[in-house]
């Protein structure tokens, strides 16, 4: 019997591990490892944010789902992975710490064949200082990074929104806490969801809305922006963007690193060097993200960490990792296999992958600042590499260690993305997007880098209700109910 440890049960690793499991059956094991109780369909906390869903519509209990998929569940945190073995192990191990409050603090060395790491990212509000402590949110912002994160952020919008209604103004501010963050597509979401729910609670005059973001344009997205059909036309999505902003009333400011967070009050620095601030009641600014920290060692007990891991603490994969000017960037940089190049028992999936280079074009303030976004690597493309990588496991379990391994690459990978724009039976919006391919390929499609017949976008109510429709079949697929082998991914 062979064993199988996925760290992380969030959509990559959640996706591997079912799969996984599914297609090896009982003749081996499937282990999960993470620190949390509960799977959360992180799209949703931006709905959760503003008030119109709970915490329970977007989470629910992992065990009872894990026990009717046949994986073996372990509520704990990776420490440390030793994949040549060592002392007392001739196999390779996973050393982790037990979350759960009956085990909780005691450790437990773990055996494997094959590990996935899907740990996801340190969500590092300690970057900037007053944001937040190491992965602990601050006192000054609020977070829609997990739900219960977002279950704050909405009981502190009700205050503000309670004090426009007495006819005082307040000011919102709404997008990235530091200079190298990912995830502008949960800000956009959000700062637009809170003017939705404010034209219907009738405060919006009295709310100012304002989005801070690292993007060197409205519209980058951590993707370099792209060229996409909207109404039969090909647009950018920067005209896209602001034009969003602009029908709306939000005004921004972009290419800016967060740098100091003080109560009431941001500091920042903008590309071109200039130092600014902005005061605010109510901010929601999402942190960079970094590795979890995970260390590793070899069978002698010597830190090997650098060779697993990159320096951002992700785990290195079959990518190009030469250091090259961003003219020389090319597709064929980004990880097909996720497998690690040194121990090829060893792969990752998500977030935890390190990528080679960003997307976006790198930037620099006149100080020295980085200023850019760095690769999305969430949702859609998370949920794809997870199942990709299952597939090569079992078939390295099955078939033995010279059976071919399956390929995802973000550089041949579409992705839909539908943003939230404010949740309402008749009156919700949403901008559905698709892109192709979500790493642009200059040489296959010359100017743009995508394929403009399958990148398209459209916003209104539809867009609504597939987001809606979507909540509620990634939810059902996540619990294994009939038929969720059926619902891609």
């Amino acid at each position: 019997m062979a064993r199988l440890v996925v760290l992380g049960g969030g959509v990559a690793g959640h996706t591997a591990a079912t799969f996984a499991a599914k297609w090896l059956g009982s003749q081996h094991e499937v282990v999960v490892v993470t620190p949390n109780s509960k799977w959360n369909w992180i799209p949703s906390n931006i709905w959760v944010g503003v008030g119109q869903m709970t915490r329970e519509d977007v989470t629910f209990e992992l065990a009872p789902v894990y026990k009717k998929g046949g994986i073996t569940y372990k509520q704990a945190k990776a420490v440390s992975i030793h994949p040549e073995g060592g002392e007392n192990h001739e196999k390779s191990f996973v050393t982790i710490e037990y979350t759960g409050q009956n085990k909780a603090g005691e450790t437990e060395e773990v055996e494997f064949d094959y590990l996935i790491n899907a740990t996801g990212p340190k969500l590092n509000f300690g970057a900037t200082p007053g944001l937040g402590e190491g992965s602990q949110i601050g006192e000054h912002t609020v977070s829609v990074c997990t739900a219960d994160h977002a279950v704050h952020a909405s009981q502190e919008l009700k205050k503000v929104f309670e004090k426009a209604k007495a006819g005082e103004k307040q000011k919102i501010l709404i997008g990235t806490g530091h200079g190298m963050c990912t995830c502008q597509g949960a800000a956009f979401e959000y700062i637009f969801n809170i003017e939705h729910e404010a034209r219907k609670a009738g405060v919006r005059d009295n709310i100012e809305l304002k989005w801070i973001s690292n993007e060197p344009f409205l519209g980058d997205f951590g993707m370099g922006g792209l060229h996409m059909k909207v109404g039969g036309y090909v647009v950018s999505s920067r005209l896209f963007a602001e034009s969003l902003y602009a029908e709306r009333d939000v005004e921004w400011i972009i290419g800016a690193h967060v740098n100091k967070v003080e109560a009431g009050k941001v500091h920042y620095e903008l590309l071109d060097g200039s130092m600014g601030e902005e005061e605010f009641d109510f901010a929601m600014l999402i942190p960079p993200f970094a590795g979890v920290g995970l260390k590793a060692y070899d069978k002698d007990g010597n830190d090997i960490t650098d060779t697993v891991f990159a320096p951002n603490g992700f785990m290195k994969v079959d990518a190009d990792y030469t250091p090259k000017p961003y003219e020389e960037w090319k597709a064929s940089d980004w990880p097909r296999t996720y497998q690690n190049p040194t121990y090829k028992n060893l792969f990752a999936a998500g977030i935890a992958f390190a990528p080679p280079h960003i997307i976006s074009k790198p930037a620099k303030s006149p100080n020295g600042t980085v200023i850019n976004p760095t690769p999305p690597r969430t949702g859609m493309p998370s949920g794809i590499i997870g199942k990709a990588v299952a597939h090569s496991v079992c078939d390295l379990i099955t078939k033995g260690e010279n059976a071919h391994l399956h390929e995802a690459s973000m550089a041949e990978m579409g992705a839909a993305c539908v943003a939230s724009a404010g949740k309402g039976i008749l009156d919700g919006q949403a901008a559905a997007m698709t892109v192709y391919p979500v790493v642009p390929d200059f040489d296959k499609y010359p100017g743009t880098g995508r394929d403009t017949d399958y990148t398209f976008g459209e916003i209104g109510l539809a867009g609504h209700w597939i987001k809606h429709i979507l909540h509620h079949l990634f939810i059902y697929k996540a619990k294994l109910n009939p038929g969720w082998t059926m619902i891609p991914e």
